[in-house]
């Protein structure tokens, strides 16, 4: 009985000898291992870094302030013209007369002058060069926030709004001047008016 017992341990001996060794016995050279380094890769002349002379053009210190909605419009000094606009699902004409009934009362600003072939109705809005401080939650909800004639610089300033078509059966209307005028404009015409976009 002991015969069998060895017989048996015997072979499960070497058996789990071979496999612990990991087969390390059939191991051969690699050719990645006698691998050595090459020269490294040269680039051709005049390909190594692109001009990049004119690629970022950095503006004067103080350019494209953002206005008090965010339009960035000014750069350097000289004063910019925007367009800005909404679409109000109604025909042209009519369109035309329910704009100018929301600025014949003079709260957006003073009406100038009207042109019925053109569509359009020229103003001068009281408005700010320079962004506003934005009041906070509290303000806003108890009326005390700043609106569009607050902050220095506050001038008349020259707001055209004319009325077209867009597409059937609506209409859009677009003003052009200042930034922060075009922004007083279109946002009051805009919630007086229902207008989307």
């Amino acid at each position: 009985m002991k015969k069998s017992s060895l017989a048996v341990a015997l072979p499960a001996l070497v058996l789990t000898g071979l496999l612990l060794s990991g087969c390390g016995i059939f191991r051969s050279e690699k050719a990645w291992q006698t691998a050595q380094q090459q020269s490294p890769l040269e680039i051709p002349p005049g390909m190594d870094t692109p001009n990049a002379s004119a690629a970022l053009v950095i503006p004067p210190p103080g350019a494209n302030r953002p206005t008090a909605n965010g339009a960035t419009a000014r750069v350097g000094n000289a004063p910019s013209s925007i367009t800005d606009g909404f679409i109000l699902a109604d025909n042209v004409d009519d369109t035309y007369r329910r704009v100018g009934e929301a600025l014949s009362n003079g709260e957006i600003g003073t009406l100038q002058s009207h042109d019925d072939a053109a569509h359009s109705y020229s103003l001068n809005v009281m408005a700010s060069d320079q962004p506003a401080e934005k009041a906070g939650f509290f303000g806003r909800m108890f009326g005390r926030g700043s609106s569009g004639a607050s902050g220095p610089n506050v001038a008349p300033r020259q707001v055209v709004v004319t009325v077209a078509a867009s597409g059937q059966g609506s209409s859009e209307v677009r003003a052009q001047g200042e930034a922060a005028a075009v922004a007083k404009v279109v946002d009051s015409l805009k919630s007086r008016l229902g207008g989307k976009g």
